[in-house]
């Protein structure tokens, strides 16, 4: 049987100086270290080449958009230093895209779990389908939202957070998550979605690189502590996921 943990792949399209990044896993899309490592260097790479000027991060398939941490991964984690590595992970994706110099585009066609709605919040600009629904559910594993949480927070407020954080076993639907911010629009279809994202690519596309370079500085001012900060919060969930609660729940999860 394939290793879960080296499964899923990262890939990039540039076509008309739009850089489309796409990941894939077949669970869920969840995301293994090895998946958030190439992410997070997929993400960095195009923002550094002048031949962009937009980026598109998606999902692959119609259904999830991300199932978070790799559970198999998870189980596998026998340290704090091997926790703290591979919820760096989390961290680098978000952090790659709050210092992207070009605008992100969020395509968001299905569910959003844990460490995926940690990457929707990361985004500039989201928009999704109804299916969308988010949740938090790193408490009822026995962690917490704790890398993700600055980007959620920014992007929802605490009070939205503190509630997805808290209820943990609740999803929460696409509509409830756009009216606190964390996506722009919401459409009937992925067709529908994909249409408008291309189109507000197109028109970024032909922008003033300098002005949304700009713009960006703006729309992230007050996180450059996030490299520290995240650091520290990979830190606690690396420290979490050891115990005898977390590792309960993911083996009975899986059963």
């Amino acid at each position: 049987m394939s290793d879960p943990t080296q499964l899923g792949d990262v890939s990039i399209n540039i076509e008309n100086s739009i850089a489309t990044i796409e990941f894939s896993h077949p669970l869920s899309n969840s995301l293994p270290g090895r998946v958030l490592a190439k992410l997070a260097q997929t993400i960095t790479d195009a923002g550094n080449n002048p031949e962009v000027n937009v980026l598109i991060v998606k999902s692959a398939g119609d259904r999830a958009f991300c199932g978070g941490a790799s559970f198999d991964e998870l189980l596998s984690i026998d340290s704090k230093e091997t926790g703290l590595t591979f919820f760096s992970g989390f961290a680098n994706v978000i952090n790659a895209a709050r210092k992207c110099p070009k605008l992100i585009i969020g395509r968001v066609q299905g569910k959003a779990v844990g460490g995926g709605v940690g990457l929707a919040s990361a985004f500039d600009y989201t928009m999704a389908t109804k299916f969308a629904s988010i949740k938090l559910s790193e408490l009822a594993v026995g962690i917490g939202p704790f890398v993700v949480g600055p980007a959620v927070e920014r992007k929802m407020g605490l009070s939205a957070m503190s509630e997805l954080a808290i209820n943990a076993g609740e999803f929460r639907t696409a509509e409830w998550a756009r009216q606190k911010g964390l996506y722009t629009y919401i459409f009937d279809s992925t067709e529908e979605l994909d249409t408008e994202v291309v189109k507000l690519a197109e028109t970024l596309a032909k922008s003033s690189p300098e002005a949304m370079m700009e713009l960006k500085k703006i729309f992230w001012a007050g996180t450059e502590h996030w490299d520290d900060l995240l650091a520290e919060r990979a830190g606690i969930s690396g420290r979490l996921v050891l115990s005898d609660f977390t590792k309960n729940f993911i083996q009975n999860f899986k059963k």
